[in-house]
This record gives C-alpha cells, sequence and structure tokens, in this order.
C-alpha cells in the first residue's frame, strides 16, 4: 500500500498496518464536508465515495496507534456548497471532536470554516484551490490538491503557447473558486501576451446566460474562459452553440469532469478545454484504485475521490508514526511527510501546500475529459 518514503534518517521501518484484521482498540471518528445536495452533488458524492473505500481499506487491515488498533468512522456531512451551511458543518463537527477533517471540497466554505477547525485544533485536508486557504498561516490546514496559481495559470500557458489564443473573455461566478481561477488564468494570459477583452459575472445557481453571452459575442473574442463549476459550466456552453459563439470554453479542475459532459451533451465535444492538478495516473497503483472504486460504486471515479482516498491515507500513516491521533502530534508529522499515494507524492511546503503538483490539460471528447498533456 501507498506510504511514506523515510528520508535520509537512519532507524528502523515503522509498520502502519498490520497484514490481517484485528479487532479494533480505539474508535476513530473523522468528519468529512462536501456538497451532496443541489448542483454539485456529484462532485461530493464522488469524495465521499473515495474517503469512505479508503477508510474500509483501512479497517480492514487494521492501523496500529502505539499500543492500540484502530477504527476510523466517518461523519459524513452536507455543506451544500454554502459558505454559512458550512461553517454549521464544522461546529458539529468540532464539537463531535473529530480528529480530522476531509474537505470542504469548495474554496468559499474552506475559507471561513478552517478557521473554527484550525481554532479547535483539528487537521483539515482540503482539495480547495483559492490560494487565500492556505496563506491565513493557520498550522492545521493543508490543501492536497493543486491550487488556482497552478490551475488557472497552466490554462492561460497552454492557451498562449499551444492554442496560439490572442484575445479571451473572462466569466465568474463570483465563488471564492471562480474569482480565484479566474484571476490567475488572467495574469498568466496577459503576461503570455493575450488580451483579456470583457471580464462579466454571473453565480453559482444561474441558468440563463444569453445576455452575457450576446455581448461576449460582440467582442468577438477566441475562446472564454469560465471560472466555476460544471452545472454553470454546461449550459453556457450550450448556450454558446445556440448564440452562434464558436469558440472553445476553457476553465479549470471544477468543469473537468463527466458530469460536464452529460449535462452539456454535444456542445462540448472537441470545444472545452480544462485543468487538472496531477499526473495522467497511469501507475499500476492508480489502475487498482479506478477497477476497486468501480467495483464498489458501479461507476467511473471522477477527479477527486483519488485526492479524499489518498488524504485518509496520509492521515492514519501519520498518526501510525506519531504514536498518536491527536493532531497536536501527529500533525508535525504530516507537515514534514513524503508520502506517495495513489495520485502522486505528497509534501507539503510552509503553508501546507504541495511542493509540487504537475496539471494536466483535459480537451472534452465523446462526453469524457481526454487528457492532452502535463503541463
Amino acid at each position: 500500500m501507498p506510504g511514506f518514503i523515510h528520508k535520509a534518517a537512519a532507524g528502523a521501518v515503522i509498520a502502519s498496518v498490520c497484514s490481517l484484521p484485528q479487532a479494533a482498540d480505539k474508535v476513530v471518528k473523522v468528519g468529512f464536508s462536501s456538497p451532496l445536495t443541489g448542483a454539485q452533488a456529484a462532485a461530493g458524492k464522488d469524495n465521499e465515495r473515495g474517503l469512505r473505500m479508503a477508510v474500509d481499506e483501512l479497517n480492514q487491515k487494521g492501523v496500529k496507534v502505539g499500543a492500540d488498533t484502530v477504527k476510523f468512522e466517518a461523519m459524513v456531512e452536507d455543506d451544500q456548497a454554502d459558505p454559512k451551511t458550512g461553517v454549521a458543518v464544522a461546529q458539529k463537527l468540532v464539537d463531535a471532536q473529530v480528529k480530522a477533517v476531509f474537505g470542504p471540497y469548495n474554496s468559499g466554505v474552506a475559507i471561513p470554516a478552517s478557521k473554527l477547525y484550525n481554532d479547535a485544533g483539528i487537521v483539515m485536508a482540503t482539495v480547495g484551490s483559492n490560494p487565500k486557504i492556505t496563506l491565513q498561516g493557520f498550522a492545521n490546514v493543508y490543501r492536497v490538491s493543486a491550487s488556482d496559481s497552478q490551475l488557472g495559470g497552466k490554462m492561460a500557458l497552454y492557451a498562449a503557447r499551444e492554442l496560439k489564443f490572442k484575445r479571451v473573455s473572462l466569466v465568474d461566478d463570483r465563488t471564492a473558486y471562480g474569482v480565484g481561477v479566474a484571476e490567475e488564468f488572467a495574469k498568466v494570459a496577459k503576461a503570455n501576451g493575450i488580451e483579456i477583452v470583457s471580464r462579466d459575472f454571473t453565480n453559482d445557481k444561474a441558468s440563463d446566460f444569453n445576455a452575457i453571452l450576446t455581448s461576449i459575442k460582440g467582442k468577438k473574442p477566441d475562446a472564454v474562459f469560465y471560472g466555476g463549476y460544471f452545472s454553470q459550466a454546461a449550459p453556457m456552453k450550450r448556450q454558446m452553440k445556440t448564440l452562434g459563439l464558436d469558440v472553445p470554453l476553457m476553465g479549470g479542475d471544477a468543469i473537468c469532469d463527466t458530469e460536464m459532459g452529460k449535462l452539456g451533451g454535444d456542445a462540448v465535444n472537441g470545444s472545452v478545454y480544462c485543468t487538472q492538478g496531477g499526473g495522467l495516473l497511469k501507475t499500476n497503483s492508480a489502475e487498482t484504485f479506478v477497477a476497486n472504486y468501480e467495483k464498489r460504486n458501479n461507476a467511473k471515479p471522477m477527479f477527486y475521490a483519488v485526492s479524499f482516498y489518498d488524504a485518509m491515507k496520509l492521515v492514519a500513516e501519520a498518526m501510525s508514526r506519531a504514536g498518536s491521533v491527536e493532531p497536536a502530534k501527529y500533525g508535525p508529522v504530516l507537515a514534514q511527510a513524503s508520502f506517495k499515494g495513489v495520485a502522486g507524492t505528497y509534501e507539503f511546503d510552509a503553508n501546507h501546500d504541495l511542493k509540487s503538483s504537475p496539471v494536466t490539460i483535459f480537451q472534452f471528447k465523446n462526453g469524457r475529459p481526454e487528457p492532452l498533456a502535463n503541463y
């Protein structure tokens, strides 16, 4: 199974798991926060499946923490992709004295919730990509995926260097994620010779974009970049096609999954580009993960199931090596970790961002994002 890569130091190998199931001596609660209802429910359910798969595997093998064999229990909460609800979820998980929280999925939820978790001394492992999450200086907050600067910036580089776009219109949904990824795209795009010809705003509940798109059509852009989620990007692309705005739509990781293809139909094929943190996942461990996920769930994983899976394994390993389930004890071990997971190696910088997170550029074909290149 994936584990820490032991650096330079001498010493004995510390086993984190036993080979046979054992009766658990100690129950360890962990929290989960993602949208399980509403427009982003598919992504949230995928995240939950990734976490539960890791929990079940760990419990089946038995994880030794100090003298105890622990059993992990996941408290799964629906934060509805809403900051206020996310803070209420955070308080519920804090009150339950969970030892780690996986999520929130959305940056706009992660930013306010992170203060509660950090103040309570609970480790939070999020895929939220807005740089502000980790720039707050919270000791207990970790990002286990790429940031907006990597996602938006690499999309801009690819647009300029490979797609040769010169004029791009920007739209964002006013969420922390959408604004963050759009701003990073704009910054890198301008530095690489792309003119931002318009900047428009919508929201993460909208479904009618005709007024915005009609205005954009008059600017004659080479492409549109959307900072937001698939639930808005899909109808936006359909409406672009209806209006005769026959240019590609670009975005970050939140449009880069099969739900975009399902909701967007033939409007997305060959005409939507997006980015995801991580490599192409062609390793044996990735193939095993996908096969096991499909067997459990009768569905293919979306992108962040693997991040939640890896994060749970990473935290369990840190607890085992620290000999404690308490964040104050295992947190310093986590901060210094070099952990080989399914999606890559997890090592954190001083802000608790990943030191290295390659970005993959995708193009939609046959309703699915197909990888074009690592960038």
